[in-house]
């Protein structure tokens, strides 16, 4: 079996078995295909099947030349994933990652905003503008049901679902979940719906996607990007601020006013509740209440 064929092969199983999404099955394959460059840069001709423990050692040692810490525990854990997979269709019987540990990370948590720093940069959008309605419902939803920016950009008409008080949500590997969404976003979301996109002429297979861009398609993710980069910018404001930002701080924020994990979970999409407990990033004056609160001694 030669190597092409093999990773096909993998990433045919591991879209049909875990349901992933098209990018992460893209990370896959370019982090296997790194293990495929180094045996062609050394001219080591073994298969897939016939690597040993030897070549897989020396490609982490000299991978680890390039990469971060996260990136090089990424990659063995890619190719502990492939290589069982061949001992799983019988094609090996051993695999020779097994003895490799990944390098120790940290949790690595992102900045959370303050409720006022939101209202600030939803307070710079420029209503006058057709796309100012629009960028206040977006910012409205990131913050509002805590999406990922590929589920605010997937929305669809469809998917709302507001007599009832919820928005469908298609999450990673096309699982879907029901969020809450509340009367403030709901009312945002009716006014860019019914003011701006009602007026726009727009694409054949777009009709029923939510935010569209000013030629009536689907927006992209690097413009969502864009539209908070620039507002950031607008106000001064001095932190490495994504979309991802949003939906941290919607879990914070929830948190902090003492709703339940579990229930974060869920609204969050997440599989492992190990996942959500990164997300939470309490400031001490909330763990300092906490304590006077509920400690016996307090």
């Amino acid at each position: 079996m030669k190597w092409q064929q093999a990773l096909e092969s993998y990433k045919s199983y591991i879209k049909i078995e875990r349901g992933l999404s098209k990018n992460t099955l893209i990370s896959y394959g370019l982090d296997l295909q790194k293990l495929v460059n180094w045996l062609e840069a050394n001219n080591l001709a073994v298969s897939p099947l016939k690597i040993e423990q030897a070549h897989v050692k020396r490609f982490i040692y000299d991978i680890a030349k390039e990469v971060n810490p996260r990136t090089q525990s990424r990659i063995i854990s890619g190719l502990k994933g492939f290589f069982n997979y061949l001992i799983f269709e019988e094609l090996r019987t051993t695999n020779p990652m097994d003895l490799l540990e990944s390098p120790k990370i940290g949790r690595k948590l992102p900045d959370t905003l303050s409720a006022a720093e939101i209202d600030s940069l939803i307070d710079a959008i420029d209503l006058s503008k057709p796309q100012g309605e629009r960028n206040r419902a977006i910012l409205e939803t990131l913050y509002g049901c805590g999406l990922r920016v590929s589920e605010l950009i997937s929305l669809k008409l469809s998917d709302l679902f507001f007599d009832e008080g919820f928005v469908k949500v298609t999450g990673k590997g096309d699982k879907q979940r029901f969020v809450p969404i509340s009367p403030t976003t709901i009312k945002f979301i009716t006014i860019y719906k019914d003011q701006i996109r009602g007026h726009q002429q727009i694409q054949k297979s777009q009709e029923d996607t939510l935010f569209l861009n000013r030629r009536g398609a689907g927006l992209s993710r690097a413009m969502i990007f864009t539209i908070i980069k620039d507002l950031c910018e607008k106000i001064g404001l001095q932190k490495t601020v994504s979309p991802h930002t949003f939906r941290h701080s919607f879990a914070t924020h929830l948190l902090e006013n003492g709703a339940d994990l579990r229930a974060i979970q869920q609204m969050l999409g997440h599989e492992s509740i190990t996942t959500t407990e990164i997300y939470m990033h309490v400031d001490r004056s909330h763990l300092s209440e906490v304590m006077r609160n509920f400690h016996p001694r307090r």
